[in-house]
């Protein structure tokens, strides 16, 4: 009797295991139906993660040494020559360090004028004078 139950349990945990696997595989093939890009999107990390874990081996290293040194090189070639040609293209349009300098230099001085104007404003504002006297004449011009 016992090798009875015994082959049922095994029967009953096989038929789960089934349906389980069957479950799983269901939901699974849903899922890529409802969202095929994220499903690729999620291979490729898992790809990714993959190969960085991995060691290189010796022959990856001999293969892609020379194209990621020429890589870098192309690329750094790329930056040195998009670098000296906006460099050249600013000072032909009279973008120039000294140029910008004394833009600077220009833009300051202008706000100072206008804040030391305006702080004249406001003092006179504050204290009550207008420029006037009381005769009605203008006192800041000569008589």
């Amino acid at each position: 009797m016992t090798d009875t139950r015994s082959t049922q349990d095994q029967s009953g945990t096989l038929e789960r295991a089934r349906d389980t696997a069957a479950d799983a595989a269901r939901r699974t093939a849903q899922s890529i139906e409802t969202n095929p890009l994220g499903i690729v999107v999620g291979g490729l990390a898992v790809g990714v993660l993959a190969g960085a874990l991995l060691p290189r081996s010796q022959k990856e290293k001999e293969l892609l040494a020379p194209v990621g040194k020429r890589l870098g090189d192309t690329a750094r070639a790329a930056i040195d020559t998009a670098r000296e040609q906006g460099r050249s293209e600013l000072e032909t349009r009279g973008f120039t360090k000294d140029a910008a300098q004394e833009q600077v230099k220009n833009l300051l001085g202008g706000l100072g004028k206008a804040l030391s104007a305006g702080g004249a404003v406001a003092a006179k504002s504050a204290t009550g004078k207008t420029g006037q006297d009381q005769g009605g004449q203008d006192q800041t011009s000569p008589a």
